[in-house]
């Protein structure tokens, strides 16, 4: 094998290989690092999951609210009645 057939065949490894990184979504950043690289379905997931999580904290937070003021028990069922209304 010469000289150069040897650096073509490296190149193509190396072409090779960026080509199946790229494919996997492997990237690097500015230090070299390598990570991968997220779809826009997980980040639209992960976003959703969020907000879910949120919602889910003020609910929480009204329930306790209701449970530790001491308020008659109609005002108890008109929050209870608005917290249904805000769900549907």
């Amino acid at each position: 094998m010469n000289p150069f057939e040897m650096v073509i065949g490296i190149v193509l490894i190396v072409t090779i290989g960026s080509l199946i990184r790229a494919k996997l979504g492997v990237r690097r950043d500015n230090r070299g690092n390598e990570y991968f690289a997220r779809d826009a379905a997980d980040s639209a997931e992960a976003r959703r999951l969020q907000d879910e999580v949120r919602s889910l904290k003020d609910r929480i937070a009204v329930l306790e609210r209701v449970i530790t003021d001491n308020h008659s028990s109609s005002s108890l069922d008109r929050e209870i009645d608005r917290l249904r209304d805000e769900r549907n």
